[in-house]
């Protein structure tokens, strides 16, 4: 989104040889999934898209339906810069959907289009350090692994609100059939919750679950990574 190793052999092999964090790098991660109560295939991937810029996508797809997001972003001594993101979704016998968001730094301020409501359209004023949606993955898996408050700015769908995860401690998860110790971290707004796993050394979350209403909305778990 080479040659491959088996996936089995391949996370204990970045488990050990891969640091805490390093410069950002292109990865394809292929997670099973359910979304919507239903079992699905879901894969996160991060590109290169030209000099510092990088596209980072999120694709889930079951017999409902189908949900992709992805961002351009730019990178800059591992700090991440939204610069446009995409939101597409399809479900069986309903009207799909799709938003568009654009991350203008020169005006400092972001805009939505697509199907989205008047009210949610913007402009959003942005500030250093903002993300969007998509790029709270990369900045956890970034800041957890340097220790760092997991304080965000999330400028997304029309709004702009402060992010913050709680550390939650150690646990033990299995990935790929393997015991790992993963970091669990979580928020909590209104209705819903993100929880999500981090295991050191992998560039992207082990597992994350999305919850609202107290029922699960959508759960992966990382089964390979290239």
């Amino acid at each position: 989104m080479n040659t491959l190793l088996r996936p089995a052999l391949l996370l204990p092999l970045l488990l050990a040889a891969a640091p805490s964090w390093a410069a950002v790098k292109p990865f394809v991660a292929d997670y099973t999934a359910s979304w919507k109560s239903v079992q699905a295939n879901a894969q996160i991937s991060l590109s290169q898209a030209g000099g510092n810029r990088w596209n980072y996508a999120l694709t889930v797809e079951n017999p409902l339906g189908s949900t992709r997001q992805s961002t351009v972003f730019e990178e800059r001594g591992g700090t991440f810069r939204p610069l446009s993101g995409s939101d597409v979704t399809q479900i069986v016998f309903k009207k799909g959907s799709q938003k568009n968001a654009v991350y203008d730094w020169a005006q400092r301020e972001a805009r939505w289009s697509g199907d989205v409501k008047p009210d949610r359209a913007g402009p959003v004023k942005l500030q250093d350090g903002d993300l969007d949606g998509m790029l709270l993955n990369l900045a956890l898996v970034r800041d957890v692994a340097a220790g760092k408050p997991l304080n965000y700015r999330l400028v997304d769908n029309g709004t702009a609100r402060a992010q913050s995860y709680q550390n939650l401690g150690k646990e033990t998860i299995t990935v790929q059939g393997q015991s790992r110790t993963a970091t669990k971290v979580a928020r909590n707004t209104d209705d819903k919750q993100v929880i999500v796993w981090i295991v050191e050394g992998l560039p992207t979350p082990a597992r994350i679950l999305q919850r609202k209403n107290g029922s699960d909305e959508l759960d992966l778990t990382l089964k390979s990574l290239r």
